[in-house]
């Protein structure tokens, strides 16, 4: 791999009156020397540990801002982006994942391109939209999206619905264990069990579905709706698809 040496003068630029040797230091040894070494690191590899340490200290301001936008130009995609603060979350904390994604999604955010309704909602959240779910269309009253974001560990997709649609009534059976998690990202959405009221989905809810528990979620009749499904291990797994939510009881819980 041929080496690149990185010129940086932002050191200089904001404290070489004040703090000149400082200055000397992050301009050429950490940048014209250390992120320069790319014949052993990439500059997408030191982009990537450099996000993952500044979120871990909880350090979520203009130079974090800065590392995206040199991730991005060092070919870490909005998709990659996302998984890797999602990853994250889980050793360095929920909260600063939530913080990062603030900030990622305004820099990704150029990466959607277009006016319609669907592409305006893409650009409020950092998770994709993904494609129609043709796999599971028959399970949904109106239009949704599917996104798989993780296949390892804990499985988990972002579920997009455009407004007032939703799932059948369904279960996730389990002999032990089992059930599912959703953790709301965009928009505003609703989850029911049967027999009990409503319960609003805004981003940052988290709703903790037990198995053997016959319940349905979708989007409010105004606002597009997305949430992580995450599918929790159980042993002898199997998900029944039920009735449609029919229209008298959707519109009653709003």
């Amino acid at each position: 791999m041929a080496q690149h040496k990185i010129v940086q003068t932002a050191g200089r630029q904001q404290l070489g009156e004040f703090a000149p040797e400082f200055a000397r230091l992050n301009d050429d040894v950490l940048f014209g020397e250390v992120w320069s070494r790319n014949d052993l690191l990439s500059l997408r590899d030191r982009s990537l540990v450099t996000i993952t340490s500044l979120i871990a200290q909880g350090i979520i301001d203009n130079s974090l801002v800065f590392h995206l936008e040199s991730a991005k130009k060092n070919g870490i995609t909005r998709t990659e982006i996302s998984e890797i603060i999602t990853h994250i979350a889980f050793y360095a904390g929920w909260p600063k994942a939530w913080a990062a994604f603030n900030l990622a999604k305004t820099v990704w955010a150029d990466d959607i391109k277009g006016d319609d309704a669907k592409t305006e909602f893409a650009r409020s959240m950092i998770f994709p939209i993904g494609e129609p779910n043709t796999v599971y269309e028959q399970y949904f009253t109106g239009k949704s999206y599917l996104a798989r974001i993780s296949d390892r560990q804990i499985p988990f997709a972002n579920v997009t619905f455009e407004p007032g649609r939703r799932n059948h009534w369904h279960v996730h059976k389990a002999r032990s264990g089992g059930g599912q998690m959703l953790v709301g990202v965009a928009g505003r959405g609703w989850y029911q069990e049967e027999g009990k009221p409503a319960v609003e989905i805004l981003p940052g809810t988290v709703v903790h579905i037990p198995a053997n528990v016959k319940h349905w979620h979708g989007a409010a009749k105004d606002s597009w709706f997305a949430h992580l499904a995450f599918s929790v291990p159980g042993e002898d797994e199997a998900n029944e698809w039920l009735e449609p939510v029919d229209d008298a009881a959707y519109n009653a819980v709003h």
